[in-house]
This record gives structure tokens, sequence and C-alpha cells, in this order.
């Protein structure tokens, strides 16, 4: 698994001690990471937490830098994590779990010969430069973090002059460059998973019922890519609103192409989730779609209990990372914390994880560009993945159906990505 860069032979070997202990899925150590489920929630975070949260491993407060942070672990390398610990609201919550679940990811390797220079970034690109600046000058060598796209465009403009490479958990393939890896659950790699399946399924013409939002715009470019790479036909794309008068306009033109003697598509792609996806999928069953003879299919952003119990999704497809690593990781940061993690935190958890990997078995070159991008990948507590040199991720996704309210797999995930995905 390991065969394309010989320098990581031996990084099987370090993980399966770790990995044994865990669970079956992590044990595998290849590509994936990713979260599209969050990607409304995290634009739109901003604001103050309160204070910062208390050290890791018996870490000492940092006291030699502008910014005031924690410490994780008293090894030598020193990696950094930057997090929107003082937002308010759903981000700051989202940072806190993001910080247990790294110092869960350090406590079971083993006290690797690292520490983790935990800094808030307050929400802000303003916070998330200084604290980019502040790490670098105490020597950290590698940035974990931040969460919101305008902190990962603000930490860059201070990590790629030092020469610091960045795994960040935004979900805005625009932010990712060489260098800047995102580690994030990508739409892109979700769409392209879901379409394919489909055209194996012998669906061969989509419409797609795509909210008019920023995450729409993407997941609609990213849906004709897949598209025209699976050889399906598009034969309508509609952008509906948030306005309910208007959503019923757009799904009833929906409705028209997949109805009558002779349809004109058999699948529709609707990217979207919680209450929007609710009143979409609605309107799209008022105004005569099918579920019986039109498959609705969709991206990770389903994989959301609501969502799930809705009697309008019984049935659909999605692509999403397989929920047993999850649910492993879970059940560990649950017993530690008492308290459940945000489904993101398995981010920082792989991100630390490969960083006290990599510490362990790489050397000097532990964190170059060639260990970071091999593309044999590695594999976490969601599954595969592999950064690519342009700063994105590809990812090795299951498909879900929708089934009695629960999400049951139809493909499994691959155990590793091919050469040429």
């Amino acid at each position: 698994m390991f065969k394309d860069l010989p320098v990581l032979r031996s990084l099987k070997d370090t993980f399966a001690p770790l990995l044994t202990r865990t669970s079956s899925v992590t044990r595998r150590w290849v590509p994936r990471l990713g979260v599209v489920a969050l990607s409304g929630m995290l634009s739109a975070c901003s604001g103050g937490l309160g204070g910062l949260v208390g050290g890791g491993e018996g870490g000492p407060a940092l006291g030699s830098s502008n910014v005031p942070g924690t410490v994780i672990g008293q090894g030598s390398v020193k990696v950094a994590l930057l997090l929107p610990l003082s937002a308010s609201g759903q981000g700051g919550q989202a940072a806190q779990s993001l910080r247990n679940a790294a110092e869960l990811a350090y406590s079971e390797f083993n006290n690797p010969d690292m520490q983790i220079l935990v800094k808030d970034t307050r929400g802000t690109a303003e916070g998330a430069r200084a604290a980019a600046q502040s790490v670098i000058s105490e020597g950290a060598e590698l940035i974990i973090g931040p969460l919101f796209a305008a902190e990962v465009q603000a930490v860059a403009q201070v990590a790629k002059p030092a020469g610091k490479p960045v795994i960040a958990f935004s979900t805005d393939a625009n932010v990712a460059s060489r260098g800047v890896y995102l580690l994030s659950f990508m739409p892109q790699t979700e769409i392209n998973r879901i379409v394919t399946f489909a055209a194996q399924q012998r669906r061969r013409s989509f419409a797609a019922f795509v909210p008019d939002t920023a995450y729409g715009t993407v997941a609609e470019a990213a849906f004709r890519t897949a598209a025209a790479s699976a050889r399906v036909q598009v034969g309508l794309v509609e952008r509906f609103p948030t306005d309910n008068a208007r959503m019923r306009e757009a799904a009833q033109r929906v409705a028209a192409a997949a109805s009558g003697a002779n349809p004109q598509v058999d699948t529709i792609f609707l990217p979207d989730g919680g209450a929007s996806l609710a009143s979409a999928a609605q309107a799209l069953q008022t105004a005569g779609v099918n579920g019986a003879r039109v498959k609705l299919v969709g991206t990770g952003i389903w994989n959301d209990p609501q969502v799930l119990a809705l009697p309008t999704m019984q049935g659909g497809w999605f692509a999403a990372p397989d929920s047993a690593g999850f649910a492993a990781f879970s059940r560990r940061y649950s017993a530690r914390f008492n308290a459940e993690p945000v489904r993101i935190a398995s981010l920082s958890y792989d991100a630390v994880s490969l960083a006290a990997a990599l510490v362990r078995t790489q050397g000097s070159q532990r964190f170059s560009e060639q260990v970071l991008t091999n593309p044999s990948g590695f594999a976490g507590a969601d599954g595969v993945f592999r950064f690519l040199s342009d700063g994105t991720n590809q990812r090795a996704l299951a498909v879900l159906e929708i089934r009695n309210g629960a999400a049951v797999t139809v493909s499994p995930a691959p155990r590793e990505l091919k050469p040429d995905s």
C-alpha cells in the first residue's frame, strides 16, 4: 500500500499497534478526510467563547509568544494546532471538540516525540494570522488548522513564505494550494463518487435540484464535471431559492422532466441539507416526483439523523465516509471526555495521528511535500485519504442508502485509492 514511496514503507508498521487498539477501519491508514456536512455552519461562525481551554497532556501554558495558548505533550518536534476556541456558537463548540480529538490522538500514540502548540484564532483572519506568526516564531514545523476559509488564507500568507506546511479543515477548495492541504470532506469527491455509482446502477439521465447558495454553486460545478466523466446526461439543472413559492415552481419543472410516459430523467441530484433539504424534497414529491421511479442522490450532508428520518428521503443514495471508523472514534472520545464529538472532530484526530507517525518514521523529511503527497496516501478514522499537490484531497468513500430512518451501506468504501483516481 505504501510501495509508491520507499521512505513510507515503515509507516504502516508504525500505525499498526495504535490502530489495532482502536478499530478495524482505522487499521488501514491510507486516504480520506473531509466535512461537507458542516460546510454551512463553518462559513457562518464568528464571535467569542471566552478563555482558551486548558492544556492537554500535562502541558504548561505558553509564555514565550504574543498569542497565549496551551501545549499538549512535551516532545522535541513542535506542531501547531490553530482553532477558533473563543468563537461563539457552533464555531467555538467545534473548536473545542477538535482540540479534544487532538489530545486523544496524542495520548493513543503513546507519547510521541512531539508537542502541540494550541492557539486561539478567535475565528477571524486577523486572529489566525497572529496565531500563525506566533507558532512559527516558537519553532512549529507544521500547522494543523485552522477551520474557516478566511483563516486558512491568512495563515497561508504567513506559513508559505516561512516554508511551513499547513493541514487545514476548511471545505473551500479555493483556499487550497501547494503546501496548504485540506483534510476536510470535499464536495467534489463525494459528488464524483455518487454520480459514478449511480451510473454503474444504470442511471443514465440526471436532473439537478440545487440550492441557490455558495455551496450549491460549488456542488453544481462538481456535478457537471462528474456527469461528463461518468458519461451520463444532464437533462436540466434548476436552482431553487429559500422562498417556498419559487422553490415549488422550480420543483414543478424538475417533476415535469421526471414524469410522464417517457421521462427525461431517472435521477435527481439534490445537494442540500437540514430544513432546506426537507422543504426541497417535499416540494419535489408534491410536484409529482415518484420516488419509486426516480432516485434521489446527494452528498455527505445527508448523513444527519433529521435527514435520515424524512419520509421523502427514504431510498435515496448519498456518498460519505464509512461510518464504522467514526463510530469507533466517537466511542473512545466519549469515554475520555464524557461528551459526543462533532462530526469533524475526526479530522483533527487524523491530522495529529498522521503528524505523530511521520515524526516517528520520516526523520527530517517528515513534513516534506514528497511525504505528505505520497500517492498511496494514509488511512485514518474516516478511511483512506491522500493529499494532492494542489492542496485538495481525495478519499475512499462509501455509498449509503436511506432505509427506515438509517443509512445502510450499499457500496463499501474502497480499501485504497486507485493510482489514476
